[in-house]
């Protein structure tokens, strides 16, 4: 296997309960995390249907493929397990008075020897740390990201704004919902990092990138990040998914891994 993997989500400081969720497929190299919103509890019921729906379709699809998919058939996979977890999230949420107004943010990432796919609605982001330096691969759908581009204000400015958590675009909200899907390259030593605004809010990108750069061990780092975004105040829910490319290639799996059942 050419990635290790490791998860983690904490209810947080501020929180009684936690409207994140975590998953990962290890077999098919798919890892997807959610941040739920809605009252009721309803968000914490968004997010699970959102993982695990992304999990079981677009999982279930790489591991029955005899052959490496190409590009193309691995983002036609995502957008539909996506558009299918929106369509059933909507309708729950306008059906069933208790999860009215309910959605989430998604990110998810496929693996592929050198390359990552990355899926993403709303602010749950992808980073990667290459070098020892941290590059953040997704662009938050968001108020602020919005006012950013527009030159309304400065990404200084934007760390002490009080509107951080206004996403333009969610899973569930609306009958359709575009993923937006970014390719990129994968070397021996990066770690890619999936995480909910809970530790994006609590961390900027260099102490983020100290901690995950400091602990060659993913379980230790992940684990850092989280003691240390609830040293900030842990005023959300914070997960966390990395993820570290060691660059070898499976015995006998010379065109296609991960492999099959």
């Amino acid at each position: 296997m050419p990635y290790a993997f490791v998860s983690v989500t904490d209810t947080g400081r501020a929180r009684s309960n936690n409207e994140d969720a975590v998953l990962l497929d290890v077999e098919a190299c798919l890892a997807v995390l959610a941040d739920g919103m809605g009252g009721y509890n309803a968000g914490e019921v968004a997010s699970q249907m959102a993982t695990q729906r992304v999990l079981d379709e677009v999982g279930g699809w790489l591991r029955a493929q005899p052959d490496m998919p190409t590009i193309a058939e691995v983002r036609r996979a995502l957008e539909d397990g996506v558009d299918k977890a929106n369509r059933e999230i909507f309708n729950m949420a306008n059906t069933n008075p208790h999860c009215a107004g309910m959605g989430t943010t998604l990110v998810v990432a496929s693996f592929r020897p050198g390359q990552l796919l990355v899926g993403h609605v709303g602010d749950s982001r992808a980073y990667r740390l290459r070098g020892g330096r941290l590059r953040q691969l997704t662009k938050d759908h968001s108020l602020l990201q919005e006012q950013i581009d527009a030159g309304l204000i400065t990404p200084e400015q934007a760390l002490y704004a009080t509107h951080k958590n206004l996403v333009t675009r969610a899973v569930g909200v609306e009958d359709t919902v575009l993923l937006e899907i970014t390719l990129h390259d994968v070397q021996a030593g990066d770690v890619i990092m999936l995480c909910s605004d809970g530790l994006s809010d609590m961390l900027n990108d260099n102490e983020i990138e100290f901690l995950v750069a400091g602990q060659p061990n993913l379980d230790h780092a992940a684990a850092a990040l989280v003691a240390a975004a609830n040293q900030a105040g842990g005023r959300d829910n914070i997960s966390v998914i990395l993820a570290r490319h060691d660059g070898s290639t499976p015995p006998g799996a010379k065109t296609w891994w991960p492999f099959k059942r």
